[in-house]
């Protein structure tokens, strides 16, 4: 039984990222989101290495917005480079869900694909 408290739309969705790292340099990054829901996303693609509990601003078609950083790939595993970010209350919701629905999802993953 899935236990999230929001329904996940896979979508293949692309991300400028940016804060600072583990080593508390300044970044800003290209990268893919992913499992999209009203309450965060996984972000894939990142070289930078990132700890959970910081803070990042994230940039869409639609906007951008800040996310704390929920949980990071461990590094050499199949997740490396992979982040679960959570939307934080007082931001807009740049995922826009409404139009990701099934049909921008298979799109995304059609060209993802080709």
């Amino acid at each position: 039984m899935d236990r999230r408290r929001n329904p996940r739309v896979t979508a293949f969705l692309a991300v400028r990222i940016w804060g600072v790292d583990a080593h508390c340099l300044p970044f800003t990054e290209l990268a893919r989101a992913r499992n999209i829901s009203g309450g965060g996303a996984v972000v894939q693609g990142l070289s930078r290495r990132l700890k959970p509990g910081e803070f990042l601003e994230v940039q869409t078609d639609e906007g951008k917005a800040q996310f704390r950083v929920i949980w990071v790939g461990r590094v050499g595993s199949r997740k490396e480079g992979e982040i679960g970010i959570q939307s934080l209350p007082s931001e807009p919701d740049i995922w826009n869900l409404s139009q990701l629905g099934c049909g921008e999802a298979t799109r995304a993953m059609a060209a993802a694909c080709s």
